[in-house]
């Protein structure tokens, strides 16, 4: 476990999750040192990269999408691929999968927190995002029920609210946040102790 006692974040997101990722990923500072893992609902049909290539020009961190056993790398984005469940393994390494659909989704939120939360129990970070569904109410719970830390975005806020509502009403959420609340919550999380001390607000991205 790092000294800020998190390893990793795990994100979920589906119908305004576009805008709502560009946001938050736009605040994490240069020095973030946590890997972030999302899933976001995209059509299977979406192989053109335009998620990656995205979030790549409004952050500074580097974005890529998962491969099949490659290694878990501190201060990256990495994204589920479109028609792939995304897991993570106790090894440190992501997994893809082509099984059933989950809450007619693939890549589902579930998976990704469910097999996150068996790998990092209290040191894993989920949240969850907009969405017009219930992905993600599930693995929050498993998160949870681990020892992790649980993010819901504020409904009131949200382009599609159920998702988040639906993570809320499990009980399982710890902090129920504007996407500006998050971004902050996270830049500073993803700092070492060291860094978070001596600058415990910490710069925002200019890279909007």
């Amino acid at each position: 476990m790092t000294d800020t006692g998190w390893q990793a974040v795990v994100i979920g997101s589906s119908s305004g999750g576009l805008a709502a990722l560009t946001t938050i990923a736009a605040m994490l500072p240069a020095d973030f040192h946590l890997p972030v893992a999302i899933v976001q609902h995209r059509q299977e049909e979406d192989a053109t990269g335009y998620l990656p290539t995205l979030l790549e020009h409004r952050c500074v961190l580097p974005v890529r999408e998962a491969m099949d056993k490659e290694p878990l790398v501190p201060g990256t984005i990495t994204l589920a691929p479109p028609g792939y469940h995304l897991l993570i393994e106790r090894s440190g390494t992501y997994s893809l999968s082509v099984d059933a659909p989950v809450n007619f989704a693939r890549p589902a939120i579930d998976v990704l927190f469910e097999s996150a939360a068996t790998a990092f129990g209290a040191g894993l970070l989920g949240i969850i995002l907009t969405g017009a569904n219930q992905d993600g109410s599930h693995g929050i719970q498993k998160i949870k029920a681990a020892g992790g830390t649980t993010i819901a975005q504020d409904p009131a806020e949200a382009e599609a609210d159920t998702m988040p509502r639906s993570a809320i009403a499990t009980a399982a959420v710890d902090h129920v946040l504007t996407l500006h609340g998050i971004g902050t919550f996270l830049a500073a999380a993803g700092q070492p102790a060291a860094a978070r001390n001596k600058n415990p607000h910490p710069r925002i991205s200019p890279c909007l």
